[in-house]
This record gives C-alpha cells, structure tokens and sequence, in this order.
C-alpha cells in the first residue's frame, strides 16, 4: 500500500487519467494476478491438500513452516502490490485529501504512511484472530472449502476488473 501511495506522489495518477492505454495496463495486469491466485487456490483444493500437517504453502497458508515464511511473505507483497482497489484508492481518493498549497508529493507520502499505519494496526487483529481459528481452519475438509470459496472469488473478481471499462 505504501508503493501505491509513492506512485500516486510520483504522478500515477495524473498518467492513469491522461492515458487510457497505461490504465488498461494496470487494470489488466491486477485483473491477471487476481484470476492466477484464485485459480492456484482452486488447484489446491482439487489436490486434497491443505491438512493440518501440510506446509506446502497454498494460497490460505498463512503461518506455513519456516521455510514457507519467506514465500508467503512475497506472495503478500504481490497482492498488495496486484491489488486493484488499493491502486485506485492510492490514486484516486488520496489526492482529495492534499490540501491547497500542500506540497503535494510530501503530503501524499504522509497520507500513506498513515494509510499503511491503520492497516498494519487492523492486520495485526486480524491475524490475532485467524491463529486462534487455526485449529478449526486447519482441519482438512474446512480447509479445502476455504480455498475453494477464495478460488472462485478470486477467479470472478479477476474477470470482472478484466471485462469492466473505465
């Protein structure tokens, strides 16, 4: 979120609204990340995998081995990154909020920071909350259901960022 925030300061925005190639771009390339993570979720789930003791780092892998940190970690900073509403909010609603005679790539970076700070705050609960639900979304069958349900979702919102005009 932090880098969408750069890039609306760095002038993502004003290219985004000046050239519809370049939004297209941007569109189709979350609209790509989104349909491969679900369709990855849904390829876990038709495996079978995914039991309590598997560590092999499915999309819904959160905590996942030691070894798997590191991957998850990436597949998380290529969500945020892949992440249509966070770049449209970066780019769109953020700018509102500079105030006249702001300078506005500082102020923009601010708003991020910020930005960053509340999600990291409620992330944090959110995990808090899936590890002690992960005994019961650990077990296989809740589990394959779950990815399952985030396969498809994932898989739909793809095709719909794809198909929507600007």
């Amino acid at each position: 979120m932090l880098g969408w925030g750069v890039a609306a300061a760095l002038g993502l925005s004003a290219l985004l609204v000046a050239s519809q190639v370049a939004y297209d771009v941007l569109r189709l390339a979350g609209a790509a990340v989104l349909v491969w993570f679900g369709v990855r979720a849904l390829w876990e789930a038709r495996r079978g995998r995914g039991g309590a003791g598997d560590t092999a780092g499915g999309v819904g892998d959160v905590a996942g081995a030691a070894g798997s940190r590191g991957r998850s970690f990436r597949a998380g900073l290529v969500t945020a990154a892949a992440n249509p509403k966070a770049g449209v909010f970066a780019v769109s609603f953020l700018p509102q909020f500079v105030p006249e005679g702001a300078p506005v790539p500082a102020t923009l970076l601010v708003l991020s920071v910020v930005w960053v700070l509340v999600d990291m705050v409620w992330y944090l609960g959110v995990v808090w909350l899936v590890g002690a639900a992960r005994a019961w979304s650990g077990r296989s069958g809740v589990r394959r259901r779950l990815e399952q349900v985030s396969g498809v979702v994932l898989v739909g919102l793809g095709v719909r960022l794809a198909a929507e005009s600007r």
